[in-house]
């Protein structure tokens, strides 16, 4: 009976998914069964190969750790998923967390630290890495702002005046200011250009 963790590794980085897959089958509890290069393959990849866990990148092309843990389980809620990260920022990390994601390491973690992370997830339980735990406690994360706070949000860096926006949404310009107060406030900003400049630091921003 091959009792292994089985691994699924999506990263875009050919080099770093050739060696984790070398340093993690040299474990004699851990088999990695496959590799992806992108969310989307990696997605498929998962849900064919049915891994006990699958360690992930947080920053890919096209579609980033977050959303992909997050459509990864939507398919299958089962799925256990660790991110492994170059950087980290509060806001990306915390995002595949919220996503469902049951651990965070960083790349540069000693190969027993994250051996005994992967043992830890695959068995059900969560692994968050002290150097994780600094960065979400040093840069509390913006709250998830509501899709109509985006658009607002858009509307604002596009510099439409309250008016304009009411026009644009189709609410009343009450409406637009009280959506922008919690705007203001879940940004922590004092005003429209400050909004602005922190949600582009925090990418919520597409411009």
């Amino acid at each position: 009976m091959n009792d292994k963790i089985k691994v699924l590794i999506i990263d875009d980085h050919a080099i770093l998914r050739m060696g984790l897959t070398a340093l993690l089958n040299s474990k004699s509890d851990i088999e990695v069964v496959g590799d992806a290069a992108d969310g989307a393959s990696g997605i498929r990849k998962a849900v064919k190969l049915k891994p006990d866990i699958v360690i992930m990148d947080l920053a890919m092309p096209e579609m980033d750790g977050a959303e992909t843990t997050r459509q990864l389980l939507a398919k299958d809620p089962d799925a256990k998923i660790m991110i492994l990260t170059t950087f980290g920022t509060a806001d990306g990390i915390s995002h595949a967390l919220s996503a469902g994601a049951r651990g965070a390491m960083m790349k540069n973690v000693e190969l027993t630290e994250l051996v005994a992370a992967i043992r830890t997830v695959a068995a059900g339980g969560r692994a968050v890495s002290p150097e994780i735990e600094r960065i979400l406690a040093a840069e509390p994360p913006v709250p998830a702002l509501s899709p109509r706070q985006l658009e607002i949000l858009d509307s604002i860096a596009r510099g439409l005046s309250n008016i304009d926006i009411a026009r644009q949404l189709g609410i009343s310009l009450d409406m637009v200011k009280e959506h922008m107060t919690t705007l203001f406030s879940k940004l922590e900003a004092a005003n429209r250009a400050e909004a602005v400049a922190i949600a582009l630091r925090k990418h919520l921003l597409k411009i």
